[in-house]
């Protein structure tokens, strides 16, 4: 992108409204901030509604990668900056349209906004004003009020005009940790890093758990949820990752001769283990990557059986949700080609070849007393390892297909 000067960021409509109007564009300046300091020459700027990036020289395809990922931006624009003066304005918009390199015929239109009322020309005028010259300097184009597939984009402010014709999509949602903390029960499975990426754009600050078997999953199934891990971290900035040791209370389960039941008296005992974890964090809720139906510890029955080791709210972003729109979403965020990986977590080593996927409760707490798991599940809670893990670092695993706009 040659010659921008600026990127216009347009917040999200729903973090506009009400009372925490102000809060919210605090928090999206800050995550902003965060994540341009690798470029300093780079300033930003708030205003109502609306942050502008003046680029100071900085790769404006290095900017835009990274903004892309900050939740709470709806659009990036990048844009000219000249005087709000007609032979500038014009100048600007021939040169802009220029870089779109016209070889065949193409519709176009002009929107002009005359935000600066003292501007000696009307918007409508002003469309006319603009659109001629560039009309003129390529005959390529042709006028189309409707669908155009150029909207070449005026903005007339006091002190300044922008000129515009792209509207680069970002991420969206709520502004990070606006909505509050959650703990996610991160494997290194498919669904899992989606409901984490799903719940940090609707505003939580997620912390991740994750529940490791040595020696019976291996170091590089930690890499892999490590880098999972950093992968949400490149839309966060940074996330603390909690490693639990789980092989004390796993093996303790299959003495049990309840092998139709493992899954459910696991996933129990990580629902516990994540709420205490959860209390010294000050998480008010646990994330799950749930879908309805998917496996047998995710039948209706099997989820309320499971439910009951806890009391704090459960949140199943992708309960409702196909498989083949879970992996859609997956590798449109960079997690697919790591999700794939053939390093196995806990639960998937641990399946029985007839799980139930209609447990009974009382059994289950029944199998649970004769155990004795709480001094287990205290062990594995003083035991857990804490990572922070930011984002732009290196993934550890060399055979991952690394896609740089993930950070």
């Amino acid at each position: 992108m040659q010659n921008i000067d600026r990127l216009i960021l347009r917040l999200g409509e729903m973090t506009l409204k009400g009372k925490n109007r102000s809060r919210f564009e605090k928090t999206i300046s800050e995550h902003v901030r965060a994540v341009l300091r690798p470029y300093p020459k780079a300033h930003v700027r708030r205003e109502y509604g609306r942050m502008y990036v003046e680029t100071g020289g900085e790769s404006v395809e290095a900017l835009i990668q990274v903004l892309k990922n900050v939740f709470g931006i709806m659009d990036i624009i990048p844009v000219k900056q000249t005087l709000p003066q007609l032979d500038d304005i014009i100048a600007a918009a021939v040169e802009l349209i220029g870089e779109q390199q016209i070889e065949q015929l193409t519709t176009f239109k002009v929107s002009v906004k005359r935000v600066w009322k003292e501007f000696p020309h009307s918007s409508q005028d002003m469309n006319h004003l603009v659109g001629s010259p560039v009309l003129r300097a390529y005959p390529l184009l042709k006028v189309d009020v409707r669908q155009p597939e150029i909207e070449l984009r005026v903005e007339i402010r006091d002190g300044a005009a922008y000129i515009y014709s792209e509207l680069i999509p970002a991420v969206g949602g709520f502004p990070r940790g606006s909505n509050g903390k959650a703990m996610l029960l991160l494997s290194g499975g498919i669904d899992s890093p989606v409901a984490g990426w799903q719940s940090m754009r609707r505003g939580l600050e997620v912390e991740c758990i994750h529940f490791h078997s040595y020696p019976f999953t291996s170091e590089r199934a930690k890499e892999k949820v490590v880098d999972l891990t950093r992968v949400l971290a490149g839309y966060a900035g940074v996330v603390k990752l909690h490693v639990v040791p789980f092989t004390e209370i796993q093996t303790a389960f299959t003495t049990t001769g309840q092998d139709n039941l493992m899954i459910t008296l696991m996933r129990r005992a990580m629902l516990r283990i994540a709420t205490k974890i959860a209390e010294q964090q000050k998480g008010l809720a646990l994330i799950t990557g749930e879908s309805l139906g998917q496996v047998a510890s995710q039948t209706l029955s099997s989820m309320n059986a499971i439910e009951r080791a806890t009391e704090l709210p459960i949140l199943r972003p992708l309960v409702m949700t196909g498989k083949d729109e879970i992996i859609q979403i997956a590798k449109e965020i960079g997690t697919y080609n790591l999700s794939i990986l053939p390093y196995e977590d806990c639960c998937t080593l641990f399946i029985p070849k007839s799980p139930t996927t209609n447990p009974n409760l009382r059994i289950i707490e029944k199998v649970e007393s004769f155990l004795e798991l709480e001094p287990m599940i205290e062990r594995a809670v003083e035991q857990t390892e804490l990572m922070i893990i930011e984002a732009g670092s290196p993934l550890q695993l060399a055979s991952a297909t690394i896609n740089e706009d993930w950070f």
